[in-house]
């Protein structure tokens, strides 16, 4: 199974660049070898190989990216279908929020459009040369948790820079890996993190990178403990929900309510959330956006998972906040949960109708 986020990028990626007020687009094939030859290839030499597909000429060193975090990213999946094509879920989505995460940090935003096309592009042109990911029925019987897919990595970053700055003239890349599941098999416990991932006035809002570093800090303290995830309080009061570590996070409350943090500028606005919320509002569960405190979470939620592109749904057995544990479901993961699990996998894979047009052709 693919490991999540794995280094083992596709040989081909796109690179635009914004200079003279346009963006000027170029697709690069990076140095490889045929995918069954990587697979047989000593370790030794996959790595001198990887590390010169991952290398982009002419990119530099010192930015204002590389020095101070000013730079944006988006991560999406295509998924392989019972018919063996490919299909992307919802890349508009996914190049909105691309253009105003540059715009919010006072880049020049990279057009919709062009979003779209350059990811149907890298996807089209590495499957093209064997690099792609196949259906696999036996990923139907745990409801796609063991699925692998191709994951999609745009990420902008700057022109050169020392000083602190905003760009003027950003490059835009595309690159494409195989990813399997997030979240370890394991504890699947969440523990409230005394950091904060967001100010009012902030970033939370845009997929800024700076934003993950107090993320990356709070998850890896939480799975040093032994926990799954780290879940974020809010900055003024430090006692509402906000999210999970690099996820958007839903309770399912005694009354039959689907609860989530509503959305403002301290909590990024997720595809997947929004989905989740789609689906659930058709499967006649009622859904609030809202604040929901720690206390309310802990004492009333039957159910408690997280969101996102790279998690997709993964069910939270217990939250733990200042000593105090709470269990839910009996540690198993909920009716609610799965209900919402199948029909989004489901959706993606190729085996749910997609009534919603999300899932787009390459």
């Amino acid at each position: 199974m693919a490991k999540s986020f794995s280094l083992n990028m596709y040989p081909w990626i796109y690179i635009a660049k914004f200079s003279d007020n346009r963006w000027m687009e170029k697709y690069v094939e990076q140095p490889h070898k045929t995918p069954e030859e990587e697979v047989s290839m000593s370790e030794e030499d996959m790595m001198e190989l990887l590390l010169k597909r991952n290398t982009i000429p002419g990119i530099p060193v010192i930015t204002y990216t590389s020095q101070y975090g000013m730079g944006c990213f988006e991560g999406l999946k295509a998924f392989p279908q019972p018919n063996g094509s490919i299909k992307i879920f919802r890349p508009d989505e996914n190049g909105k929020r691309f253009k105003a995460s540059m715009e919010g940090v006072y880049m020049p935003g990279f057009p919709v459009e062009k979003f779209v096309e350059s990811v149907k592009s890298v996807i089209r042109k590495n499957a093209d040369i064997g690099f792609t990911t196949k259906y696999d029925k036996t990923w139907e019987k745990d409801n796609f948790l063991s699925g692998t897919a191709m994951y999609l990595r745009p990420f902008a970053i700057t022109e050169p820079g020392i000083g602190v700055n905003v760009s003027s003239s950003p490059w835009v890349i595309t690159v494409a890996t195989p990813v399997g599941a997030y979240f370890e098999s394991g504890s699947s416990g969440a523990v409230t993190t005394e950091r904060v991932r967001a100010n009012p006035k902030g970033t939370g809002c845009l997929k800024v990178n700076s934003n993950y570093v107090i993320s990356a800090c709070a998850k890896h303290e939480a799975m040093q403990a032994g926990f799954m995830e780290a879940v974020f309080l809010d900055a003024e009061e430090k006692k509402y929900l906000e999210e999970g570590s690099s996820s958007n996070i839903f309770c399912y409350l005694k009354n039959g309510t689907l609860v989530t943090p509503n959305l403002g500028d301290t909590i990024l606005p997720g595809i997947t959330r929004k989905s989740i919320l789609k689906l659930a509002q058709d499967m006649g569960i009622k859904t609030e956006e809202r604040k929901i405190s720690i206390d309310e979470a802990m004492s009333d939620s039957l159910e408690m998972f997280v969101s996102g592109t790279a998690a997709g749904i993964a069910f939270i057995d217990s939250m733990q906040h200042k000593g105090k544990k709470v269990i839910f479901n009996n540690g198993k993961m909920g009716n609610v949960a799965t209900k919402l699990l199948a029909k989004l996998k489901g959706i993606q894979y190729g085996m749910e109708e997609d009534k919603y047009g999300w899932m787009f052709e390459i």
